[in-house]
């Protein structure tokens, strides 16, 4: 078991592990970390805890220190760079004549790298672009091109559902979502009613997948043979989230359709429903039955049931 404190570095962003070392440091606490990229500023979210080794990536990266007030100082001035640095990268943009749209920017703690986040519909060639932002903020320029639901994430909104992007507010890691899960959720195929404002499946579609696909090992499959309090028959329907079936019960000349909750009801292995009979009656005396198959002049059927 490892000693781990479990770190934030962006609202709703992914959180990583460090090795806390000697220091106490509690949640929501701010900290100072060596990361790939740099010497980052920090939210703790996750207290000191032990865990696997498995649940880790070696090496892991230690805290530097907790972050003291002139580290907060320095990581709020940091905002504030970041605010006037991209009025200067969208008109650097502009100037350049480049198809992409700037998303957001990001100065690294110790100001070593400065990162401008863009969109763009195919490959952009922006290396004009860098060695004039180069010239302008005098350090390590880094532009990254990011999909639609980073963009979403980043700069945030409401949902159909008239809250905030999971996202943006607490969605740590992108689930994957399937056209599958809507189709198993009898939800409308229709895109504009399953996607979200980044023009991508709903992640929520991935909410209740596990519960759906579990009630649906349990539901009988439409057309199953089963026995319910009512009697025998066959299954037409069935409804998920009410965990119920409906059943089509022949009563002899009529038929009943009724609905049951799957625990009142019995799949029948093995047994199916009598199908109907073609009689053919040619004369007085004899008669021919046949399958449903067999093909015979209309004005000589009459069909029975068993």
């Amino acid at each position: 078991m490892v000693k781990v404190i479990g770190v934030r570095f962006k609202k709703a962003g992914k959180i990583y592990y460090f090795d806390p070392l000697q220091y106490v440091v509690e949640k929501d606490m701010a900290v100072i970390v060596e990361t790939a990229r740099g010497i980052e500023f920090g939210q703790c979210v996750v207290g000191i805890r032990e865990i696997s080794e498995k649940e880790i990536f070696s090496p892991l990266k230690p805290v530097i220190r907790v972050a003291s007030e002139e580290d907060i100082k320095r990581h709020l001035g940091n905002r504030d760079k970041e605010k006037e640095a991209f009025l200067v990268g969208e008109k650097k943009i502009h100037a350049h004549k480049l198809e992409m749209k700037l998303v957001d920017v990001e100065f690294t703690f110790d100001g070593s790298k400065i990162i401008f986040y863009f969109t763009a519909d195919g490959r952009i060639d922006f290396r004009e672009l860098v060695k004039d932002l180069a010239t302008v903020f005098r350090t390590r320029i880094e532009l990254r091109q990011i999909g639609v639901r980073d963009e979403a994430k980043m700069l945030g909104g409401i949902g159909v559902c008239g809250r905030s992007l999971c996202c943006s507010t607490w969605l740590g890691d992108f689930n994957s979502v399937s056209i599958k899960m809507a189709k198993e959720q009898n939800l409308s195929l229709n895109p504009a009613k399953i996607s979200g404002i980044c023009g991508r499946l709903m992640c929520c579609l991935s909410y209740e997948q596990e519960t759906y696909e579990e009630i649906r090992q349990r539901l009988p499959r439409v057309g199953s043979f089963i026995s319910t309090p009512m009697g025998k028959g066959d299954v037409i329907a069935n409804n998920v989230v009410k965990e119920a079936v409906t059943v089509r019960i022949n009563l002899g000349e009529d038929e009943l359709i009724e609905s049951f909750p799957i625990s009142e009801v019995t799949i029948l292995k093995g047994e199916v429903e009598s199908p109907p009979v073609i009689v053919i009656e040619p004369n007085d005396h004899d008669t021919v039955a046949l399958t449903a198959n067999d093909k015979v002049p209309k004005e000589k059927i009459k069909r029975k049931r068993k």
